[in-house]
């Protein structure tokens, strides 16, 4: 498994732990309430059908999926107003990161984030100054096993995949950003279980740091993850499966 599925895997897990799941519900909802803007109907809305799959494969409860919606599309009167925000900034060792926030209060957010990377050695940037290192694109993963990777390979490249990664546990599958939707309903129709489909930041040359250094990166990271507005973090570290599982094994 590549270190960006592998590393996904293990944030997913960590999101089923009863002290990490608050704030995971808290980010599917937010998720929710942004995809819910445009329409509360799944079937013709893909935004909010993925958002709903995700926070369903979280074991969101239904309640709170559906007051997610009604927020997002204004039937609550009540609920705060949230907006999305994409900052770039700096880890240590000169490591590019792209950070998704959705928040109803844009001070604390940025604070929030300032502190974070100011005490770990790293650095807000300068809009453009980073995102230009990266391209966004569709991303799929396939549980392994359904069907031979060749199978997988050919019914993804038909339907207009750029690239599709073979793994014995996942197959990782890469789309221009406009046509996410395409192959994955194409896949889907096939009766594959799609396990994530998701616009992704990916870096456009990844850069190597020795274990040391990356796993500081890696920290810094997590810290940013764990803040109350973080939606997302990209970096273009290149995490490696077994970065990502020498990391896990030192973080205990």
């Amino acid at each position: 498994m590549s270190g960006h599925s592998k590393w996904s895997t293990i944030k997913r897990k960590k999101g089923a732990n009863d002290a990490k799941r608050g704030k995971l519900f808290t980010r599917l909802g937010r998720e929710i309430m942004i995809a819910a803007r445009n329409s509360t109907d799944p079937d013709a809305n893909f935004a909010l059908r993925l958002a709903v799959e995700r926070a369903r494969q979280a074991n969101m409860p239904k309640d709170n999926i559906e007051r997610a919606i009604k927020r997002g599309s204004g039937e609550d009167k009540e609920a705060a107003a949230f907006v999305e925000i994409l900052y770039e900034a700096y880890a240590p060792h000169g490591i590019a990161l792209l950070v998704e926030v959705t928040t109803d209060n844009r001070n604390r957010s940025l604070s929030e984030l300032k502190h974070v990377l100011t005490r770990n050695g790293g650095s807000m940037a300068e809009v453009g100054s980073v995102s230009w290192q990266f391209i966004q694109k569709g991303y799929i993963t396939v549980p392994a096993g359904q069907r031979s990777y060749d199978e997988i390979f050919m019914m993804a490249a038909d339907a207009g995949a750029e690239d599709v990664l073979d793994d014995p546990e996942t197959i990782e599958i890469f789309t221009p950003r406009e046509d996410l939707q395409a192959v994955e309903e194409a896949l889907r129709s096939t009766g594959l279980e799609i396990e994530e489909a998701r616009l992704d930041w990916v870096p456009k040359t990844p850069i190597d740091l020795g274990s040391d250094e990356a796993h500081k990166v890696m920290n810094v990271i997590e810290q940013i993850e764990d803040l109350e507005d973080t939606q997302s973090v990209y970096s273009n570290l290149n995490m490696t499966a077994e970065l990502v599982e020498s990391f896990e094994v030192m973080a205990g």
